[in-house]
């Protein structure tokens, strides 16, 4: 892979109104998404079904003159049939643990069939066409930090496969349609992400910590709690996203923060937000990965650098928010 030279790039704030279609629009980093494209003066087309989003996320932008809703699976097809969109943006998906296993099916579907309707609706528009991967792309890596060129170490089988392989195969259709089609493709490979807007039942490990912690309950530590993870703030993921929608750059590209932890390190931080938390040690679940961390060389190169919040105060932020939820 030949990485471009070092190039600040603008958000889209720069450039013309576009019209984007965003899949996933109800789910955490979807409706992150629609409010920050409304701000910088664009078109926003919503679509999601609930399997995981939330109605309360599309209530935010309902009365928008700008936003429109689509409730449809996108699996079984994307009924929009407006004006010439610019970019077709696919975050449906359920993203944590319980929720793709919970819907196995579903989940390798909107990965499969949802991601081609969307390059089928963005090449028939002459659109760009926005993917959101994962980093569990990578799996229980042998390779650390992640970069892009690493191929993954993935049970193709396992309990977590459904979204894993769900997810390497929309980068491949995704792949194919830009090199065989022509579409105008961004593909990312999105670490974890936390804050405002995540189902209180959304169990990765901040949205349980913190929960846990708010309710008096022991925070539940999987394994001995020396497993790593990086935290990115959902702010930091949407600049990154709005920045490499302006760069012709057609690849994976890692959206991560770089600041490492352990899970141990973690529940001390949100102690020291809600004090006498006690830790609750269960058997580690199987194919969960032991290290993740992002190579961001890629992703410095292509938009520059991006400022980062700290885990300690976008923890702080998210704790505030969840407790006028709660």
């Amino acid at each position: 892979m030949t990485i471009p030279e070092s190039q600040p790039v603008p958000s889209t704030a720069t450039s013309e109104p576009l019209r984007i279609l965003i899949t996933g629009s109800a789910g955490f980093v979807g409706s992150h998404l629609v409010e920050r494209f409304l701000n910088e003066g664009h078109t926003v087309i919503g679509v999601d079904n609930y399997i995981s989003g939330q109605v309360s996320n599309t209530d935010l932008f309902r009365d928008h003159p700008r936003f429109t809703f689509i409730e449809a699976d996108v699996s079984h097809g994307i009924p929009y049939e407006g004006e010439k969109l610019d970019w077709v943006m696919h975050f449906a998906s359920p993203a944590s643990p319980p929720h793709y296993q919970q819907f196995p099916v579903e989940t390798l579907m909107v990965g499969a069939q949802g991601t081609q309707n969307g390059l089928e609706l963005a090449h028939a528009h002459g659109a760009g066409f926005f993917l959101a991967s994962t980093s569990e792309v990578y799996g229980d890596p042998h390779v650390h930090p992640q970069p892009e060129t690493y191929w993954g170490n993935v049970n193709p089988i396992g309990v977590r496969s459904c979204y894993d392989e769900a997810k390497r195969y929309a980068e491949a259709i995704t792949m194919a349609y830009h090199r065989s089609r022509g579409v105008n493709t961004r593909i990312i490979r999105i670490f974890n992400t936390y804050g405002p807007r995540m189902r209180p039942d959304d169990g990765r490990v901040i949205t349980n910590f913190v929960h846990q912690a708010l309710r008096g309950e022991p925070l539940t530590v999987y394994g001995d709690g020396s497993q790593t993870r990086s935290f990115q703030y959902i702010d930091d993921l949407i600049e990154g996203i709005s920045r490499l929608v302006m760069v012709n750059y057609h690849e994976p590209v890692n959206l991560g923060n770089p600041d490492e932890f352990t899970m141990l390190e973690l529940v001390k931080i949100i102690d020291d937000e809600v004090a006498h938390t006690s830790i609750r040690f269960l058997d580690l679940p199987k194919d969960d990965p032991k290290v993740r961390n992002p190579d961001l060389n890629l992703k410095l190169s292509l938009i520059g650098h991006t400022d980062f919040k700290s885990l300690r105060e976008g923890i702080s932020f998210t704790i505030r928010n969840m407790s006028k939820r709660a």
